[in-house]
């Protein structure tokens, strides 16, 4: 491989002859070889917006060459496009408060603008990655802010796709609706509902859990740039951060807005810790609902087998025929380790110190990392699972009328004490509760048969009265 060779403040560094990174990139690369992984080309791009909004910045406050800003802001729209992806290859495990990458994208940017501008790369004779498409920034304040940009950018693909669940759950809601089954608590049986009741509550609870999502996205809006190196703007024009955050509202027609207090927004990331919290909560709803559908779908002869989940793929490698609840079970998967990732942006938020949090590339791993599989686990669920799940109607409804706790509605009748008595010589004898109700002459049958219809149990209401 050919090279060159670039100074920096501790010495020379040899890079390879190809790359748009330079001196401090190609360090990290050969200090770091953590994980085999980089960052999110949403994170990409959302640091490389940012350093088009500055450059617009700088260049209209009369900071930047116009030349340069024009170099800076072309070579930026080239990254966006799609090209040059290949040349950010800092592991996302390395040096504290992302320095490494924030580098790698003004070195970048530089390169491309010097060779734009006539110059190679590495020579930075016009454009140089600390004083051009770095100009009154700093880690500090940019990668808070960029990570701030991408997870709102992410939360554009994921809130459709929690949207499109929620809606997929209430449409079975409606579908089932007039399906009566048993109700179970303790994994007990209960009082009859109806399945679409069930369903309509799990489509609710999804969307309370995005409105928590929708919450942080909002935090996620406000942006600390123009903090510089401790939240001070030291080295920045007055203007400067309201232009930035004007340019990234164009950019995006996202509703960013400049951060109340710079040093709040560097100390702080009280924004990645909002979005942990909704990302944990809709993951908590979800296991439980996945859970239950597994447990519906259990069977198809021993289980409940309520209803049958669309069989996507064959279940076994030994069991001819047999087939797995597999979408249900990938969320399961999946949800799992977003909530381990939610806990690991925790415990990066609350070590900050002072003016700076030094464990922001891992929050912004785990938020990047978080929102794409979730993104994409939800939509594959809802469209090979949730869309084509049915009913067994006849064993939902056999459930029902054989259930023990039908005597509950008995309570108003002949009280708790009695019904109670019903419910064991049901059990003890194998009959059903109308069974024990006509050998006992506790009701007439015209009572029995209002207060015992399981249709009616499902609403509010004394049955038969």
């Amino acid at each position: 491989m050919d090279f060159r060779v670039e100074k920096d403040s501790l010495g020379d560094v040899k890079v390879p002859e190809h790359a748009y990174w330079g001196s401090q990139a190609e360090r990290t690369r050969r200090l770091f070889p953590i994980s085999g992984l980089t960052a999110h080309p949403k994170m990409i791009d959302a640091y490389v917006l940012l350093k088009k909004a500055a450059a617009e910045a700088n260049r209209e406050l009369g900071l930047l060459d116009p030349e340069v800003g024009r170099a800076l802001v072309q070579a930026a729209d080239e990254v966006l496009a799609g090209q040059w992806r290949d040349h950010f290859p800092v592991d996302v495990f390395h040096m504290g408060a992302g320095t490494s990458f924030h580098m790698n994208v003004n070195e970048v940017l530089a390169n491309r603008a010097e060779e734009i501008l006539g110059g190679g790369r590495g020579n930075y004779q016009r454009v140089h990655p600390n004083d051009h498409p770095n100009y009154g920034q700093s880690t500090n304040d940019t990668f808070p802010t960029a990570m701030r940009i991408m997870a709102r950018l992410m939360l554009e693909d994921l809130l459709p796709a929690v949207k499109g669940l929620e809606e997929a759950l209430f449409s079975k809601g409606r579908e089932f609706d007039h399906v009566l089954k048993s109700g179970r608590t303790h994994l007990q049986d209960a009082v009859p509902i109806r399945l679409g009741q069930e369903f309509a509550a799990y489509g609710l609870a999804v969307q309370k859990s995005r409105r928590w999502i929708e919450a942080a996205a909002y935090e996620l809006e406000e942006l600390g740039i123009g903090g510089s190196a401790a939240g001070t703007g030291l080295n920045t024009h007055p203007d400067y951060r309201f232009r930035v955050v004007e340019n990234l509202r164009r950019y995006t027609g996202l509703p960013f807005r400049n951060a109340q207090d710079l040093r709040e927004s560097m100390q702080s990331n009280l924004p990645m810790a909002a979005l942990a919290a909704g990302l944990r909560i809709l993951c908590l709803e979800l296991t439980r609902i996945s859970n239950d559908l597994r447990l519906l779908c259990s069977g198809p002869l021993t289980g409940f087998a309520e209803i049958t989940l669309p069989p996507v793929q064959p279940g076994s490698s030994i069991m001819p025929g047999k087939i797995n609840p597999s979408m249900a079970e990938n969320l399961n998967i999946v949800l799992f380790q977003v909530l381990g990732q939610c806990q690991n942006i925790d415990m990066c938020v609350q070590a900050g110190q002072l003016e700076l949090n030094v464990m922001m590339p891992g929050m912004a791993f785990s938020a990047q990392f978080s929102l794409q599989i979730l993104t994409n686990t939800l939509a594959t669920f809802t469209e090979n699972c949730v869309v084509g799940i049915e009913a067994d109607e006849a064993r939902c409804r056999h459930y029902a009328e054989t259930s023990p706790s039908l005597a509950t509605a008995l309570n108003t009748y002949v009280g708790y004490k009695t019904a109670a008595e019903v419910v064991k010589q049901a059990l003890a004898e194998g009959k059903t509760i109308p069974q024990v109700v006509r050998e006992r002459g506790l009701l007439d049958e015209e009572t029995l048969a209002k207060a015992l219809d399981p249709a009616k149990l499902t609403e509010p209401g004394i049955p038969g009265r």
